[in-house]
């Protein structure tokens, strides 16, 4: 048999679980964030397909009162329900003959032995939608690289397979910033070098990458653009790498020590 990695991603999971509470709302555009109040500023925490047609997006600045009102379904975070929802989405992955690798809230790899990953995927979303209801996408790679974009392929409620074989037919053409761990920021400095597809990231030269960006990160960002990451699933219990937090001022300001102070 061969070993696959499946990347499970909760589909905008924090939506999801509000609905499952408040079935009225199924089908209606959702934004969670804040205080729930529409009124004022905040940050969006998820926004559901529906609410993303008003350009909603989640981690992002709200949309003006007016627009955020228009939605009418504008809730307030509650963290201790996401944290529940996911811990029974995480047990159910744990009853597979699998090592599990949660990532998140709403995502875990899986490296198992099969012949048939696709069947594997599709157990996976009946049980996860057996035990929560909640729907999930499964990405099927032969690394975490490949299968944590080829999720972004299946969404929603999908499943898509992306090998060393179909890599730069599904992504050599797209820009860098497809790849995961390319932001903004990176990507637009290998466009001031020339390189701006996936393909032509691939075909640089690691050597002369690390002149430019340093000499772990130029060669690894050519490795990645191949397809290629020697990361293994790892089953040790999640420990999350950062947390965050913000304050939104409901009130524009010019007063640059009031930010510092908060």
């Amino acid at each position: 048999m061969t070993r696959w990695v499946l990347h499970v991603d909760l589909d905008q999971f924090i939506a999801a679980v509000e609905v499952l509470r408040r079935p009225e709302l199924r089908g209606r555009p959702v934004v969670v964030g804040g205080d729930g109040d529409p009124a004022k500023r905040g940050v969006v925490s998820t926004a559901s397909y529906e609410a993303r047609a008003f350009a909603f997006i989640p981690a992002s600045p709200s949309a003006p009162p007016a627009v955020a009102a228009r939605t009418r379904c504008f809730l307030p975070v509650d963290t201790e329900a996401y944290e529940a929802a996911s811990a029974e989405v995480m047990a159910a992955l744990a009853e597979f003959d699998a090592v599990v690798e949660v990532a998140g809230w709403d995502e875990a790899f899986l490296a198992a032995d099969t012949d048939d990953p696709e069947a594997l995927a599709r157990r996976i979303q009946d049980r996860i939608r057996a035990v929560t209801s909640l729907e999930c996408t499964v990405g099927i790679g032969e690394n975490k690289l490949q299968a944590k974009l080829a999720a972004g392929f299946g969404k929603p409620a999908g499943i898509f397979r992306l090998t060393h074989q179909s890599w730069y037919a599904v992504l050599g053409d797209r820009p860098t910033d497809a790849l995961w761990g390319v932001g903004p920021k990176t990507a637009r400095r290998l466009a001031a070098l020339g390189i701006h597809t996936v393909a032509d990231l691939a075909g640089t030269d690691p050597r002369d990458l690390a002149e430019h960006l340093g000499p772990v990160t130029g060669p690894w960002l050519v490795q990645t653009a191949r397809g290629l990451s020697p990361a293994p699933v790892d089953a040790a219990p999640y420990v999350p790498r950062s947390h965050g937090q913000e304050v939104t001022f409901q009130h524009d300001i010019t007063d640059w020590e009031q930010v510092r102070t908060r």
